[in-house]
Protein backbone atom coordinates (compact mmCIF):
# COMPACT_ATOMS: atom_id res chain seq x y z
CA UNK A 1 0.00 0.00 0.00
CA UNK A 2 1.34 3.25 -1.26
CA UNK A 3 0.61 6.81 0.29
CA UNK A 4 1.32 9.76 -1.84
CA UNK A 5 1.80 13.71 -1.01
CA UNK A 6 1.91 15.96 -3.94
CA UNK A 7 4.60 18.63 -3.40
CA UNK A 8 2.63 22.18 -2.07
CA UNK A 9 4.77 24.66 -3.87
CA UNK A 10 3.64 27.53 -1.06
CA UNK A 11 5.68 25.33 1.39
CA UNK A 12 8.54 24.99 -0.88
CA UNK A 13 9.34 28.48 -0.24
CA UNK A 14 9.69 28.03 2.99
CA UNK A 15 11.83 25.52 3.34
CA UNK A 16 14.98 26.19 6.14
CA UNK A 17 16.59 23.35 6.50
CA UNK A 18 20.24 23.26 7.63
CA UNK A 19 23.35 21.94 6.59
CA UNK A 20 24.60 19.12 8.91
CA UNK A 21 26.81 20.10 11.91
CA UNK A 22 30.21 19.38 12.29
CA UNK A 23 30.39 16.93 14.56
CA UNK A 24 28.09 15.24 17.52
CA UNK A 25 28.66 17.99 20.60
CA UNK A 26 26.06 19.61 22.60
CA UNK A 27 23.30 21.71 21.20
CA UNK A 28 24.31 25.67 20.59
CA UNK A 29 21.07 28.45 20.34
CA UNK A 30 23.70 30.67 18.83
CA UNK A 31 24.83 28.64 16.26
CA UNK A 32 21.30 27.44 15.60
CA UNK A 33 20.03 31.00 14.74
CA UNK A 34 22.97 31.84 12.72
CA UNK A 35 22.41 28.90 10.63
CA UNK A 36 21.10 29.72 6.82
CA UNK A 37 18.39 27.30 4.56
CA UNK A 38 20.07 24.63 2.37
CA UNK A 39 17.92 22.98 0.14
CA UNK A 40 17.17 18.85 -0.30
CA UNK A 41 19.74 17.20 -2.79
CA UNK A 42 16.20 15.04 -3.67
CA UNK A 43 13.32 15.42 -3.05
CA UNK A 44 10.73 12.82 -3.78
CA UNK A 45 11.56 9.80 -1.49
CA UNK A 46 10.08 6.77 -0.46
CA UNK A 47 9.78 5.44 3.03
CA UNK A 48 8.77 2.20 4.34
CA UNK A 49 7.07 1.10 7.71
CA UNK A 50 5.27 -1.75 9.46
CA UNK A 51 1.83 -1.44 10.13
CA UNK A 52 2.18 -0.48 13.57
CA UNK A 53 1.14 2.40 15.95
CA UNK A 54 4.64 3.34 16.64
CA UNK A 55 5.23 4.19 12.71
CA UNK A 56 3.10 7.54 14.06
CA UNK A 57 6.10 9.75 13.40
CA UNK A 58 6.33 8.95 9.74
CA UNK A 59 2.18 9.43 9.18
CA UNK A 60 1.56 12.53 11.24
CA UNK A 61 4.96 14.02 9.33
CA UNK A 62 3.01 12.90 6.25
CA UNK A 63 -0.29 13.71 7.10
CA UNK A 64 0.44 17.23 9.18
CA UNK A 65 2.62 18.12 5.81
CA UNK A 66 5.98 18.49 7.80
CA UNK A 67 7.36 16.67 5.50
CA UNK A 68 6.12 19.21 2.51
CA UNK A 69 7.50 22.15 5.07
CA UNK A 70 10.82 20.77 4.54
CA UNK A 71 10.62 20.71 0.76
CA UNK A 72 9.82 17.13 0.45
CA UNK A 73 7.56 14.81 -1.70
CA UNK A 74 7.06 11.30 0.19
CA UNK A 75 5.32 8.50 -0.44
CA UNK A 76 4.89 5.99 2.47
CA UNK A 77 5.06 2.13 1.87
CA UNK A 78 3.92 -0.53 4.39
CA UNK A 79 5.93 -3.30 4.19
CA UNK A 80 5.38 -6.87 4.59
CA UNK A 81 7.73 -7.65 7.26
CA UNK A 82 10.86 -6.37 8.68
CA UNK A 83 13.12 -8.43 6.88
CA UNK A 84 11.69 -7.03 3.29
CA UNK A 85 11.60 -3.76 4.93
CA UNK A 86 15.26 -3.86 5.55
CA UNK A 87 16.15 -5.46 2.55
CA UNK A 88 14.37 -2.85 0.62
CA UNK A 89 16.20 0.03 1.71
CA UNK A 90 19.58 -1.55 1.77
CA UNK A 91 19.17 -2.25 -1.78
CA UNK A 92 17.79 1.28 -2.70
CA UNK A 93 14.12 0.80 -3.38
CA UNK A 94 13.15 2.35 -0.07
CA UNK A 95 15.28 5.86 1.03
CA UNK A 96 14.41 5.11 4.73
CA UNK A 97 12.36 3.44 6.74
CA UNK A 98 10.62 2.71 10.11
CA UNK A 99 13.15 0.78 11.72
CA UNK A 100 13.74 -1.77 14.54
CA UNK A 101 16.19 -0.44 16.50
CA UNK A 102 18.40 -3.49 16.47
CA UNK A 103 18.39 -3.17 12.97
CA UNK A 104 21.15 -1.03 11.95
CA UNK A 105 23.18 -2.15 14.98
CA UNK A 106 22.60 -5.54 13.39
CA UNK A 107 23.38 -5.32 10.20
CA UNK A 108 26.33 -2.92 10.97
CA UNK A 109 28.12 -5.93 13.17
CA UNK A 110 26.73 -8.74 10.22
CA UNK A 111 24.36 -10.37 11.82
CA UNK A 112 21.80 -12.23 9.49
CA UNK A 113 22.77 -9.05 7.57
CA UNK A 114 25.93 -7.20 6.13
CA UNK A 115 25.74 -3.66 5.65
CA UNK A 116 26.06 0.27 6.71
CA UNK A 117 22.91 0.89 8.21
CA UNK A 118 22.78 4.60 10.19
CA UNK A 119 20.43 6.29 12.14
CA UNK A 120 20.15 9.81 13.68
CA UNK A 121 16.27 9.73 14.87
CA UNK A 122 14.82 7.46 17.52
CA UNK A 123 10.86 7.31 16.69
CA UNK A 124 9.85 6.38 20.10
CA UNK A 125 10.06 4.69 23.74
CA UNK A 126 8.32 1.81 25.28
CA UNK A 127 5.67 0.78 23.12
CA UNK A 128 5.19 -3.34 23.03
CA UNK A 129 4.11 -5.94 25.37
CA UNK A 130 4.18 -9.45 26.10
CA UNK A 131 0.54 -11.89 25.75
CA UNK A 132 -0.05 -15.34 27.08
CA UNK A 133 -2.90 -17.46 25.31
CA UNK A 134 -6.21 -17.62 27.71
CA UNK A 135 -5.02 -21.35 28.55
CA UNK A 136 -1.39 -20.18 29.23
CA UNK A 137 -3.06 -17.33 31.57
CA UNK A 138 -4.96 -20.09 33.51
CA UNK A 139 -2.08 -21.86 34.61
CA UNK A 140 0.08 -18.57 35.61
CA UNK A 141 -2.96 -16.81 37.55
CA UNK A 142 -2.75 -19.17 40.82
CA UNK A 143 0.87 -18.47 40.98
CA UNK A 144 0.04 -14.72 41.21
CA UNK A 145 0.04 -12.20 44.13
CA UNK A 146 -3.54 -10.94 44.21
CA UNK A 147 -4.72 -7.48 45.07
CA UNK A 148 -8.65 -6.33 44.95
CA UNK A 149 -9.43 -9.36 43.04
CA UNK A 150 -6.87 -8.41 40.23
CA UNK A 151 -3.16 -9.42 39.63
CA UNK A 152 -0.14 -7.50 41.38
CA UNK A 153 1.46 -5.81 38.27
CA UNK A 154 4.55 -5.74 37.29
CA UNK A 155 3.65 -9.54 36.60
CA UNK A 156 6.99 -11.43 36.45
CA UNK A 157 8.06 -14.84 34.74
CA UNK A 158 8.32 -16.59 37.71
CA UNK A 159 4.57 -17.50 37.38
CA UNK A 160 5.16 -18.81 33.98
CA UNK A 161 8.41 -20.55 35.14
CA UNK A 162 5.69 -22.56 37.11
CA UNK A 163 3.82 -23.58 34.49
CA UNK A 164 7.03 -24.03 31.57
CA UNK A 165 8.04 -26.62 34.28
CA UNK A 166 4.81 -28.32 34.11
CA UNK A 167 5.43 -28.46 30.48
CA UNK A 168 8.58 -29.51 30.21
CA UNK A 169 7.64 -32.75 32.52
CA UNK A 170 5.11 -34.19 30.58
CA UNK A 171 7.14 -33.71 27.38
CA UNK A 172 5.59 -30.57 25.62
CA UNK A 173 7.76 -27.85 24.52
CA UNK A 174 6.68 -23.89 25.54
CA UNK A 175 6.85 -21.93 22.07
CA UNK A 176 6.50 -17.97 22.10
CA UNK A 177 6.84 -15.52 19.24
CA UNK A 178 8.71 -12.25 18.50
CA UNK A 179 8.84 -9.96 15.22
CA UNK A 180 12.71 -10.77 14.79
CA UNK A 181 16.04 -11.69 15.57
CA UNK A 182 17.40 -7.94 16.51
CA UNK A 183 13.95 -6.79 17.76
CA UNK A 184 13.50 -5.24 20.63
CA UNK A 185 10.95 -7.48 21.15
CA UNK A 186 13.68 -10.82 21.33
CA UNK A 187 15.62 -9.21 23.75
CA UNK A 188 12.59 -7.79 26.28
CA UNK A 189 11.25 -10.93 25.87
CA UNK A 190 14.39 -12.71 27.05
CA UNK A 191 15.10 -10.11 29.61
CA UNK A 192 11.87 -11.19 31.02
CA UNK A 193 11.61 -14.66 30.50
CA UNK A 194 15.71 -14.66 32.53
CA UNK A 195 14.79 -12.80 35.07
CA UNK A 196 12.09 -14.72 35.99
CA UNK A 197 14.43 -18.07 35.96
CA UNK A 198 13.63 -19.26 32.59
CA UNK A 199 16.56 -19.46 29.83
CA UNK A 200 15.50 -18.11 26.55
CA UNK A 201 18.23 -19.84 24.75
CA UNK A 202 21.70 -18.98 22.80
CA UNK A 203 22.82 -17.97 19.29
CA UNK A 204 25.57 -20.39 18.28
CA UNK A 205 27.39 -21.30 15.44
CA UNK A 206 25.30 -24.47 15.49
CA UNK A 207 22.35 -22.97 16.06
CA UNK A 208 21.06 -20.11 14.40
CA UNK A 209 17.55 -20.30 15.48
CA UNK A 210 18.93 -19.09 19.16
CA UNK A 211 16.87 -21.96 21.15
CA UNK A 212 20.47 -23.82 22.65
CA UNK A 213 19.88 -24.59 26.21
CA UNK A 214 16.41 -23.54 25.78
CA UNK A 215 13.58 -23.81 28.63
CA UNK A 216 11.16 -21.63 26.55
CA UNK A 217 11.56 -21.97 22.46
CA UNK A 218 11.34 -18.61 20.55
CA UNK A 219 10.64 -18.11 17.06
CA UNK A 220 9.73 -14.94 14.19
CA UNK A 221 6.30 -14.06 13.28
CA UNK A 222 4.66 -10.84 11.72
CA UNK A 223 3.52 -8.71 14.17
CA UNK A 224 0.11 -8.72 12.65
CA UNK A 225 -0.44 -12.28 12.56
CA UNK A 226 0.58 -12.60 16.08
CA UNK A 227 -3.08 -13.16 17.05
CA UNK A 228 -3.68 -15.76 14.56
CA UNK A 229 -0.53 -17.72 14.98
CA UNK A 230 -1.50 -18.03 18.76
CA UNK A 231 -5.46 -18.48 18.37
CA UNK A 232 -3.91 -21.64 16.17
CA UNK A 233 -1.90 -22.76 19.06
CA UNK A 234 1.33 -22.77 16.88
CA UNK A 235 2.49 -20.52 20.11
CA UNK A 236 1.30 -20.39 23.00
CA UNK A 237 2.16 -16.28 24.10
CA UNK A 238 4.44 -13.54 22.13
CA UNK A 239 5.94 -10.38 22.63
CA UNK A 240 4.92 -7.76 19.82
CA UNK A 241 3.96 -3.93 19.27
CA UNK A 242 0.73 -2.28 19.31
CA UNK A 243 -2.01 -2.93 18.31
CA UNK A 244 -1.51 -7.05 18.15
CA UNK A 245 -1.50 -7.14 22.08
CA UNK A 246 -4.91 -5.33 22.52
CA UNK A 247 -5.88 -7.16 19.53
CA UNK A 248 -5.60 -10.56 21.72
CA UNK A 249 -7.69 -8.72 24.59
CA UNK A 250 -10.36 -7.88 22.34
CA UNK A 251 -10.42 -11.22 20.12
CA UNK A 252 -10.77 -12.71 23.50
CA UNK A 253 -7.94 -15.26 22.51
CA UNK A 254 -5.35 -13.82 25.09
CA UNK A 255 -4.26 -11.60 28.16
CA UNK A 256 -1.25 -9.44 27.51
CA UNK A 257 0.92 -9.81 31.11
CA UNK A 258 3.39 -7.16 31.00
CA UNK A 259 4.12 -4.02 28.91
CA UNK A 260 7.76 -3.08 28.11
CA UNK A 261 7.77 -0.27 30.08
CA UNK A 262 7.55 -2.26 33.80
CA UNK A 263 10.64 -4.31 31.93
CA UNK A 264 12.23 -1.84 31.32
CA UNK A 265 11.56 1.99 32.24
CA UNK A 266 11.59 4.21 29.55
CA UNK A 267 13.14 1.91 26.42
CA UNK A 268 14.01 3.20 23.29
CA UNK A 269 12.14 1.18 20.49
CA UNK A 270 11.97 1.78 16.91
CA UNK A 271 14.26 3.80 15.16
CA UNK A 272 14.39 5.69 11.36
CA UNK A 273 16.92 4.33 9.46
CA UNK A 274 18.76 4.67 5.98
CA UNK A 275 22.14 3.64 4.70
CA UNK A 276 25.23 5.50 5.33
CA UNK A 277 25.84 6.04 1.35
CA UNK A 278 22.35 7.94 1.50
CA UNK A 279 22.92 9.81 4.01
CA UNK A 280 26.62 10.56 2.78
CA UNK A 281 24.90 11.45 -0.77
CA UNK A 282 22.20 13.31 1.04
CA UNK A 283 23.34 15.34 4.05
CA UNK A 284 20.57 18.06 3.84
CA UNK A 285 17.57 15.98 2.79
CA UNK A 286 18.43 13.77 6.08
CA UNK A 287 18.36 16.48 8.06
CA UNK A 288 15.54 17.53 6.65
CA UNK A 289 13.74 14.77 7.21
CA UNK A 290 14.19 14.45 11.12
CA UNK A 291 12.78 18.06 11.55
CA UNK A 292 9.85 17.02 10.13
CA UNK A 293 9.88 13.60 12.14
CA UNK A 294 10.80 15.58 15.35
CA UNK A 295 7.88 17.83 14.71
CA UNK A 296 5.30 14.76 13.80
CA UNK A 297 6.80 13.40 17.81
CA UNK A 298 6.47 17.05 19.13
CA UNK A 299 2.48 17.03 17.95
CA UNK A 300 2.26 13.21 19.17
CA UNK A 301 3.22 14.72 22.95
CA UNK A 302 1.51 17.60 22.43
CA UNK A 303 -2.18 16.91 23.95
CA UNK A 304 -4.99 14.18 24.47
CA UNK A 305 -6.45 15.97 21.69
CA UNK A 306 -3.29 14.97 19.05
CA UNK A 307 -3.40 11.62 20.61
CA UNK A 308 -7.19 10.86 20.27
CA UNK A 309 -7.06 12.33 16.45
CA UNK A 310 -4.02 10.22 15.45
CA UNK A 311 -5.53 7.00 16.47
CA UNK A 312 -8.06 8.54 13.91
CA UNK A 313 -5.62 8.42 11.19
CA UNK A 314 -3.65 5.48 12.18
CA UNK A 315 -7.02 3.19 11.99
CA UNK A 316 -6.85 4.08 8.33
CA UNK A 317 -6.40 0.37 6.09
CA UNK A 318 -3.37 2.15 4.50
CA UNK A 319 -1.56 2.56 8.24
CA UNK A 320 -2.39 0.24 10.65
CA UNK A 321 -6.16 -0.75 9.73
CA UNK A 322 -7.01 -1.74 13.09
CA UNK A 323 -10.35 -1.05 14.78
CA UNK A 324 -9.85 3.00 17.13
CA UNK A 325 -10.91 1.66 19.90
CA UNK A 326 -8.44 -1.24 19.70
CA UNK A 327 -5.15 0.99 18.64
CA UNK A 328 -7.17 3.77 21.54
CA UNK A 329 -6.64 0.95 24.34
CA UNK A 330 -2.47 1.72 24.78
CA UNK A 331 -2.43 5.10 22.56
CA UNK A 332 -4.79 7.48 25.05
CA UNK A 333 -2.48 6.70 28.02
CA UNK A 334 -4.17 3.61 29.25
CA UNK A 335 -3.79 -0.50 28.78
CA UNK A 336 -5.59 -3.13 29.30
CA UNK A 337 -4.37 -6.93 29.92
CA UNK A 338 -6.61 -9.11 31.19
CA UNK A 339 -10.18 -8.47 29.68
CA UNK A 340 -12.06 -5.87 31.91
CA UNK A 341 -9.06 -4.94 33.93
CA UNK A 342 -7.56 -1.21 31.56
CA UNK A 343 -5.19 0.24 33.80
CA UNK A 344 -3.49 3.74 33.63
CA UNK A 345 -0.63 3.69 31.55
CA UNK A 346 0.94 7.37 30.75
CA UNK A 347 4.24 6.30 29.38
CA UNK A 348 3.04 3.53 27.31
CA UNK A 349 3.56 5.55 24.22
CA UNK A 350 6.22 8.15 24.41
CA UNK A 351 7.10 10.04 21.19
CA UNK A 352 8.77 13.42 22.00
CA UNK A 353 8.69 13.41 26.42
CA UNK A 354 12.06 12.28 28.31
CA UNK A 355 14.48 12.85 25.11
CA UNK A 356 12.71 9.89 23.13
CA UNK A 357 13.95 11.35 19.89
CA UNK A 358 17.49 11.83 20.41
CA UNK A 359 20.10 8.88 18.90
CA UNK A 360 21.34 7.96 22.52
CA UNK A 361 25.37 6.03 22.01
CA UNK A 362 23.99 4.55 25.51
CA UNK A 363 20.80 3.14 23.67
CA UNK A 364 22.23 1.54 20.80
CA UNK A 365 25.37 0.07 23.82
CA UNK A 366 22.18 -1.87 25.58
CA UNK A 367 21.22 -3.53 22.32
CA UNK A 368 24.77 -4.18 21.68
CA UNK A 369 24.56 -5.78 25.41
CA UNK A 370 22.02 -8.09 24.97
CA UNK A 371 23.04 -9.50 20.98
CA UNK A 372 26.48 -10.70 23.14
CA UNK A 373 24.36 -11.85 26.08
CA UNK A 374 22.54 -13.95 23.75
CA UNK A 375 25.09 -14.78 21.48
CA UNK A 376 24.21 -12.86 18.39
CA UNK A 377 28.26 -11.53 19.06
CA UNK A 378 29.91 -14.46 19.40
CA UNK A 379 32.80 -13.45 21.51
CA UNK A 380 34.41 -10.93 24.60
CA UNK A 381 34.30 -7.86 22.94
CA UNK A 382 36.28 -4.38 25.21
CA UNK A 383 34.44 -1.52 26.40
CA UNK A 384 36.02 0.64 23.93
CA UNK A 385 34.48 -1.42 21.23
CA UNK A 386 30.59 -1.27 22.28
CA UNK A 387 31.28 2.65 22.36
CA UNK A 388 33.22 2.46 18.17
CA UNK A 389 30.16 0.58 17.27
CA UNK A 390 27.33 2.80 18.65
CA UNK A 391 28.78 5.70 17.14
CA UNK A 392 29.19 4.31 13.82
CA UNK A 393 25.68 3.53 13.62
CA UNK A 394 23.85 6.39 15.78
CA UNK A 395 24.52 9.60 14.32
CA UNK A 396 23.18 12.31 16.81
CA UNK A 397 25.15 14.87 14.40
CA UNK A 398 22.46 14.89 12.49
CA UNK A 399 20.00 14.72 14.86
CA UNK A 400 21.02 18.36 16.96
CA UNK A 401 21.76 19.71 12.93
CA UNK A 402 17.27 19.47 12.69
CA UNK A 403 17.02 20.50 16.08
CA UNK A 404 18.96 23.75 15.67
CA UNK A 405 17.30 24.75 12.48
CA UNK A 406 13.86 24.03 14.35
CA UNK A 407 14.90 26.34 16.87
CA UNK A 408 15.94 28.94 14.00
CA UNK A 409 12.63 28.48 12.84
CA UNK A 410 10.63 29.43 15.99
CA UNK A 411 9.57 25.74 15.63
CA UNK A 412 11.20 24.09 19.07
CA UNK A 413 13.17 25.89 22.35
CA UNK A 414 16.85 25.03 22.84
CA UNK A 415 15.25 23.31 26.26
CA UNK A 416 12.78 20.51 23.89
CA UNK A 417 16.14 19.19 23.26
CA UNK A 418 18.93 17.31 25.89
CA UNK A 419 22.67 18.83 26.19
CA UNK A 420 24.48 15.19 26.75
CA UNK A 421 27.98 13.83 25.12
CA UNK A 422 25.12 10.53 24.22
CA UNK A 423 25.19 8.88 27.43
CA UNK A 424 21.84 9.06 30.00
CA UNK A 425 24.15 8.13 32.64
CA UNK A 426 22.96 5.04 34.84
CA UNK A 427 19.82 3.94 34.15
CA UNK A 428 17.08 1.70 36.81
CA UNK A 429 13.66 0.94 36.38
CA UNK A 430 14.74 -3.00 35.28
CA UNK A 431 12.26 -5.92 36.45
CA UNK A 432 15.55 -7.46 37.47
CA UNK A 433 16.28 -4.46 39.53
CA UNK A 434 20.16 -4.48 37.77
CA UNK A 435 21.36 -1.05 36.85
CA UNK A 436 22.75 -0.34 33.16
CA UNK A 437 25.66 1.95 32.63
CA UNK A 438 26.36 2.27 29.06
CA UNK A 439 30.03 3.31 29.79
CA UNK A 440 30.40 -0.21 31.47
CA UNK A 441 28.96 -2.86 28.85
CA UNK A 442 31.38 -5.67 30.73
CA UNK A 443 30.70 -4.96 33.82
CA UNK A 444 26.67 -4.63 33.13
CA UNK A 445 27.00 -8.11 31.09
CA UNK A 446 29.03 -9.54 34.06
CA UNK A 447 25.21 -8.68 36.82
CA UNK A 448 23.11 -11.62 35.25
CA UNK A 449 22.85 -14.96 36.35
CA UNK A 450 21.53 -16.20 32.84
CA UNK A 451 22.98 -15.32 30.06
CA UNK A 452 26.94 -15.39 28.19
CA UNK A 453 29.77 -14.35 30.30
CA UNK A 454 33.10 -12.50 29.53
CA UNK A 455 35.16 -15.91 28.56
CA UNK A 456 32.16 -17.38 27.21
CA UNK A 457 31.94 -18.12 23.29
CA UNK A 458 28.44 -17.72 21.56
Amino acid sequence: MKIHRALDTRRRRLLATSALAAGAGLLALPQARAQKAARPEKEALKFGFIKLTDCAPLVIAYEKGYFEDEGLVVTLEAQANWKVLLDRVIDGQLDGAHMLAGQPLGASIGFGTKADVITAFSMDLNGNAITVSNAVWQEMKPHLPMEGGKPVHPIKADALKKVVDKWKAAGKPFKMGMVFPVSTHNYELRYWLAAGGLHPGFYTDGDITGTAKADVLLSVTPPPQMPATMEAGTIHGYCVGEPWNQQAVFKGIGVPVVTDHQIQKFNPEKVFGVTRGWADKHPNTHVAVVKALIRACMWLDASMKNRIEAVKILSKPAYVGADEAVIANSMTGTFEFEKGDKRPAPDFNVFFRNHATYPFYSDAIWYLTQMRRWGQIGEHKPDSWYLETAKKVYRPDVYLAAAKALIADGKAKETDFPKTDGFKGPQDGFIDGIVYDGRKPNEYLGKFKIGLKAADRG
